[in-house]
């Protein structure tokens, strides 16, 4: 049963670690070609739910959200809590 839940796990982070990394990218797109942007407090909510590393990827490659203290410093913080997570989920599921 734990091998399904990790399994499951993975494939959630997976995928909303690539949201992320494109949601990113689409704002940029957007704040080039003027028009409607994704809230900065969705960017957040996503990197909060799972996809802190492809936000945080999204942010260097697209080189978007860099100025903003709460995406330099938030971001950063949300991701080392996510790999806390991480580590101890690890623990649970392998001893």
């Amino acid at each position: 049963m734990r091998q399904y839940l990790l399994f499951g796990l993975l494939i959630y982070l997976a995928a909303i670690n690539i949201v992320a990394f494109f949601l990113y990218g689409i704002d940029k797109w957007k704040a080039r070609h003027d028009k409607w942007r994704v809230t900065e407090a969705r960017l957040l909510a996503v990197a909060l739910l799972g996809g802190s590393l492809g936000a945080f990827l999204g942010m260097k490659v697209w080189h978007h959200k860099t100025q903003h203290a709460k995406f330099r410093y938030g971001l950063p913080l949300i991701l080392c809590l996510h790999l806390a997570i991480a580590v101890a989920t690890m623990y649970y599921f392998y001893y």
